[in-house]
């Protein structure tokens, strides 16, 4: 069998270098360029990520270390005012339960007259420590709405319960009160009310 060789010259072998790739034909200038401008470019996108994680660690470090707001409620103002109160509400307690050992009407002498309504009463004079009675109810209820009806109107009252010969009342009084002027101005500001007034004087 007959192999038949083909000679190949040096003109063939030029001709299949130049269609083949050749380092002299990249452009090595251009190709620094690019290749600088690629690194530069993954170089401040890692900084940029590495800065966001940072300022995020941060943060969630300062939302650690921030202390808790004190509650309102836990304050010592309001501590005091919460002890204040509850003092005051156990002094008129204790006020109007040592009252009926006390008390003294006063008598007519001083133009006060039990059950009296829409006279002029002239005023009370004598120094001491005194009680208005807005009325006496043997319904708690009724005499719940006239305390709460004087507490809308800027006078603090309270519901005492008296048991008077096997009946039980609920009487509405105002008290103590030590400044004269001011139980005469309270005292007609009731009677306008045409409510059932008594002025009660604690002690001798």
């Amino acid at each position: 069998m007959a192999v038949s060789r083909t000679k190949i010259t040096s003109r063939d072998y030029k001709h299949a270098r130049a269609g083949g790739f050749s380092f002299e034909q990249i452009r090595w200038p251009e190709f620094a360029v690019g290749l600088t401008l690629g690194l530069a470019c993954a170089l401040a996108v890692h900084l940029y990520y590495r800065g966001a994680e940072a300022r995020a660690l941060d943060s969630r470090r300062a939302e650690v270390a921030r202390p808790e707001p004190r509650r309102a409620d836990a304050s010592p103002d309001a501590t005091t005012d919460a002890a204040t109160d509850g003092e005051d509400a156990a002094k008129n307690l204790d006020f109007y339960d040592m009252l009926p050992k006390f008390e003294v009407v006063v008598p007519e002498k001083d133009k006060e007259v039990r059950g009296e309504r829409g006279n002029t009463l002239g005023p009370i004079e004598r120094p001491g420590v005194y009680v208005l009675q807005a009325g006496s109810y043997r319904d708690l209820v009724e005499a719940q709405r006239v305390s709460t009806q004087l507490r809308m109107q800027g006078i603090e009252a309270q519901v005492q319960r008296v048991a008077v010969d096997e009946d039980v009342w609920h009487r509405v009084r105002i008290g103590p009160i030590t400044d004269l002027a001011e139980l005469n101005r309270l005292r007609a500001k009731l009677r306008t009310r045409e409510l059932d007034t008594l002025v009660i004087r604690v002690g001798e």
